[in-house]
């Protein structure tokens, strides 16, 4: 799909951060998809990383998927946060529990982008529907579920009105089991030519000194892991692959990454996690009380860089957007 790179900057050289969340049902990543697995009591403790967002003036996009947009509990504790202008409500797909649950199970499916350009266009507009019924509010972005973006997601997605997708997901590859290969990408914002939509992709990227080369190395070094070269690549700080998330990166990591990405110019970071991993047990990022508290402090740890040592701004997905079109 051609799409027009051109960067561009929002605020000059001021660097700024949305938040997104995936926020969506309770279940096991590793295994087949569950159509009963629909469970979102972590819901009840979402306010722990709500709390730290507001602490630092920030609104996050809550992107939801349909257990969370029909479900009584989680309606209730986005309701105020709505209503208060604490948030952004996004759509997240999740196919395999959002109807019509017509299509085979599988893992390919379970990237919205792999269904047919109908299916895909019905799930949606059920989605959109059931936040717009349930919250009151119609959705300007959009997210895909397992970052899986298609060859006709762009045509979905404008057709039913939205503006901004957050569905790339750059270093990452998730070919292996029928997703999107994003290693060649990087995360700096772009609108696909010929619309008015903008990606604003997940922050992600490779640090270290082998510049463009760095996807083909990352990938020749991952066939030598019995001999752990990928360790010792990033050891001696030749080479790393890192996502500017809580999960499964450290404090040292999303500072290394996000200087690393401001100096090649890019403005616009986006800091994303789940919903679920904030109740231990959820997924496998926090598995106790103990890695809870480890958690939530890199939210701390990231926030107080960017907005006290790199002077950055609190945005929006919605509010960029608006930026760029007065532009």
């Amino acid at each position: 799909m051609e799409v027009n790179r051109d960067f561009f900057k929002v605020g000059g050289d001021k660097p700024m951060l949305i938040v997104v969340v995936d926020t969506e049902e309770e279940f096991d990543w590793n295994k087949f998809p569950d159509r009963e697995a629909t469970a979102v009591k972590h819901m009840e403790s979402l306010e722990f990383t709500q709390s730290i967002c507001r602490e630092f003036g920030l609104a996050p996009c809550y992107v939801i998927d349909y257990p969370i947009a029909t479900t009584p509990l989680s309606i209730d504790v986005l309701k105020p946060y709505v209503a208060n202008n604490e948030c952004e409500i996004g759509a997240h797909l999740h196919p395999w529990v959002n109807p019509p649950l017509t299509e085979e199970l599988s893992y390919s499916n379970m990237y919205p982008g792999n269904l047919s350009q109908q299916l895909e266009y019905d799930k949606l507009a059920n989605l959109k529907k059931a936040i717009e019924d349930n919250l009151g509010v119609s959705p300007v972005s959009y997210k895909a579920g397992r970052y899986g973006f298609g060859s006709n997601t762009l045509k979905t997605i404008e057709k039913l009105g939205f503006k901004v997708d957050l569905s790339h997901c750059p270093p990452m590859d998730h070919s292996a089991d029928g997703g999107p290969n994003y290693s060649k990408t990087d995360s700096r914002p772009f609108y696909f030519s010929g619309t008015d939509i903008m990606e604003i992709p997940l922050t992600g990227g490779f640090t270290g000194v082998f510049g463009k080369s760095s996807p083909s190395v990352y990938q020749a070094a991952q066939k030598l892991v019995k001999l752990k070269v990928p360790g010792i690549l990033s050891k001696a700080k030749l080479l790393d692959r890192l996502v500017l998330s809580p999960e499964g990166y450290t404090s040292e990591e999303h500072i290394s990454l996000t200087k690393h990405l401001y100096r090649q110019g890019q403005r616009i970071f986006t800091w994303s996690f789940h919903s679920p991993t904030v109740v231990p047990g959820n997924t496998m990022y926090v598995t106790s009380e103990r890695e809870k508290q480890l958690y939530l402090d890199k939210f701390r740890r990231f926030f107080d860089f960017f907005f006290n040592e790199l002077n950055g701004e609190a945005t929006t997905p919605k509010a960029i957007y608006k930026m760029m079109e007065n532009k």
